[in-house]
């Protein structure tokens, strides 16, 4: 068992800590339960989906990095697959607040990273603010989201967002987490091609600033993450936060990144390479290049 599970695990209930005991031992669990996996913990525990939910929250809450807030979010994803996706809140020193991922982003994107077509529902420590609740609208679930909090009634998205603000306001038909495709081919060495290939998967159909970007860890491991547009503008993740939240959650520590690249449209109305370098600088890895697009994506 990583180390950062240690005092939320002997916490626990002994029946949950001994039904969890050999997944959290295994060397590749990394902030995912699988369906199955979900099921042996209820049959083991009694617990039903969501209770066991927000029995495992603590968990989720030990992967947070928050050296500014000193305040630990934790959320879990649970995807239409069954799978269960952990997420924790991400801020890091020396780089702006505009730069920190908030827990339920970071479930959400894990889940998208993972292949997760739709979610159904998000458990959560803490209410989610406004800035998440926007995010989530953005999802093809829409407001029918289940949204789960210690304590409370399981209440939708609508409930707690209404009168929403999203993308059919705008008319727009894509969502996030619905897969797609836009086509870059890919070039360059392994790093260049797997930052094009994230932003060939990335959702920005506001501005069509597609984007991705690749990481090499010091392990040697890509991690990758894809921009994530929202309607509202503000509340959109940047690519590389959500390679960063892919490698927190493999336990790769975030200042050990060696190399990274952005992959980014060249007629972009916007564009990531500033805010992408400077937040990289702040966790010390200055080995940074940019990929570019070609303006037509090759279908």
């Amino acid at each position: 068992m990583h180390p950062r599970f240690t005092s939320a695990f002997s916490a626990l209930p002994l029946r949950l800590q001994q039904a969890l005991q050999p997944l959290l031992d295994a060397a590749d669990f990394h902030g995912v339960l699988h369906a199955n996996e979900v099921t042996q913990l209820q049959q083991a525990t009694g617990l039903d989906a969501d209770a066991l939910a927000l029995a495992l929250l603590p968990l989720a809450a030990s992967c947070a990095i928050a050296p500014v807030s000193n305040f630990n979010v934790g959320a879990i994803a649970r995807g239409i697959s069954g799978n269960w996706y952990f997420g924790a809140n991400m801020e890091f020193r020396n780089a702006p607040l505009q730069q920190t991922v908030h827990a339920e982003q970071s479930a959400i994107t894990h889940a998208w990273l993972r292949g997760e077509t739709r979610l159904e529902t998000i458990t959560v420590n803490y209410t989610p603010c406004g800035h998440c609740r926007q995010f989530m609208n953005e999802l093809n679930s829409g407001t029918a989201i289940r949204v789960s909090l210690p304590g409370r009634a399981i209440r939708t998205l609508g409930d707690y967002l209404p009168d929403a603000f999203g993308p059919a306001d705008l008319n727009i038909a894509e969502r996030l987490l619905t897969p797609v495709d836009h086509g870059f081919a890919l070039q360059g060495d392994t790093l260049q091609q797997a930052a094009i290939e994230a932003a060939n998967q990335s959702h920005a159909p506001y501005s069509q600033s597609y984007s991705g970007v690749a990481l090499r860890s010091r392990s040697g491991q890509i991690f990758t993450g894809r921009y994530a547009e929202n309607a509202a503008f503000n509340p959109s993740l940047p690519p590389l936060q959500a390679a960063l939240i892919l490698m927190n959650m493999h336990n790769e520590a975030l200042d050990g990144i060696q190399q990274a690249v952005l992959a980014e449209c060249q007629t972009a109305t916007l564009s990531q390479r500033d805010a992408t370098r400077a937040t990289l600088a702040a966790l010390g890895c200055h080995a940074f290049a940019t990929e570019t697009l070609s303006a037509i994506a090759v279908k």
